[in-house]
């Protein structure tokens, strides 16, 4: 369903049915819509106004109980918050989890020594946070973002991978642009296609297109991929042995829609019912002011913009039962 059918739905259903706008928030609404250069029809505003206002109270409440510990994360307002969440589940989580061809299952080194913490950042595997629009394309940025991180570690170079050529070109392996798909099946299309283009080349458009590839433009290619078996502590080992890591999660929560920072961690994440692709590139500890208490996270790039998150980037908790699904279907190619 397109962006503007979900609003068209909306809109019929609540028109006719806004509640009373608190004007304590016509300086902050009149902000974000500058911010966010939101310009609506004489019938559209009082109900986003709406919207906007009652996701303004949630994220208010809930780091009102942060601040009293009740919560591990903060949330804010951020370009989502006209959106219910509803939509921002159509638009935004383009992961789609069913049964594929399965790669080759990933065996545990023996003799790994499992550092305390990992960030493949800092080691130069991750190209700076992309935002993949209002298209639900998340699983071509995870894809990227893992081969990106197998070609440096191959050749040392770090290139930014087009996730318009996976949108637009890998259909027949069981992708679906924006309305999304698998980064197995695009792994599976950069083999069988025998390579893909750079960021550069061939530019993101956040829309579905027809394909452009060209051969000789090529800069990046696999053999394949490897599943990991659906355990945190062997994903600890993949992601501490080979680098950053496709993975999959459940990011249709109100909460995760206006994460801030923190550990993300809400009782409501389903570990099996995943929406969305992000990238794995490390885990930690985060110490908690009481000394005795440490706190797991797995450390995930997102592909929303620096706007989202801690500038892109979410600390999921880890070791919490496989929450949000972060062990379900974690991949990465083989180059």
């Amino acid at each position: 369903m397109t962006l503007s059918l979900v609003l068209a739905a909306f809109c019929l259903g609540i028109a006719s049915a806004i509640p009373k706008l608190d004007q304590a928030f016509d300086a902050q609404w009149d902000q974000w819509k500058s911010t966010h250069r939101r310009l609506y029809g004489a019938n559209e505003e009082g109900w986003r106004r709406a919207v906007w206002e009652k996701n303004m109270r949630m994220i208010e409440l809930h780091n009102g109980q942060y601040s009293q510990g009740k919560h591990s994360f903060t949330m804010a307002m951020n370009r989502f918050g006209d959106m219910t969440n509803d939509e921002f589940k159509q638009v935004m989580n383009g992961f789609q989890h069913q049964k594929h061809k399965k790669g080759k299952m990933y065996q545990e080194p023996l003799l790994l020594q499992l550092p305390k913490s990992v960030d493949w950042r800092k080691k130069g595997y991750v190209t700076p946070v992309k935002n993949q629009g209002q298209c639900g394309s998340c699983w071509a940025f995870s894809a990227t973002g893992s081969l990106e991180g197998q070609m440096f570690r191959k050749n040392g170079e770090l290139i930014s991978l087009s996730e318009q050529n996976l949108v637009d070109c890998s259909r027949a392996q069981g992708n679906q642009g924006c309305n999304g798909g698998l980064m197995d099946f695009a792994f599976e299309y950069i083999k069988e296609n025998k390579g893909l283009e750079s960021e550069k080349s061939y530019p993101y458009e956040g829309k579905d297109g027809s394909c452009k590839y060209k051969p000789e433009l090529s800069v990046a290619n696999d053999t394949g991929f490897v599943d990991i078996p659906q355990r945190e502590k062997t994903l600890m080992k993949a992601v501490a042995d080979i680098g950053p890591i496709s993975v999959a999660m459940d990011a249709g929560l109100m909460s995760f829609q206006f994460y801030k920072e923190g550990i993300y961690y809400d009782p409501d994440c389903s570990s099996k019912d995943l929406n969305h692709g992000v990238l794995l590139v490390g885990y930690g500890i985060e110490e908690s002011e009481s000394e005795s208490e440490e706190n797991e996270y797995w450390l995930i790039k997102n592909s929303w913009g620096l706007e989202w998150g801690a500038e892109g980037y979410v600390k999921i908790a880890r070791n919490r039962n496989n929450h949000c699904g972060i062990a379900t279907a974690a991949s990465y190619p083989t180059v």
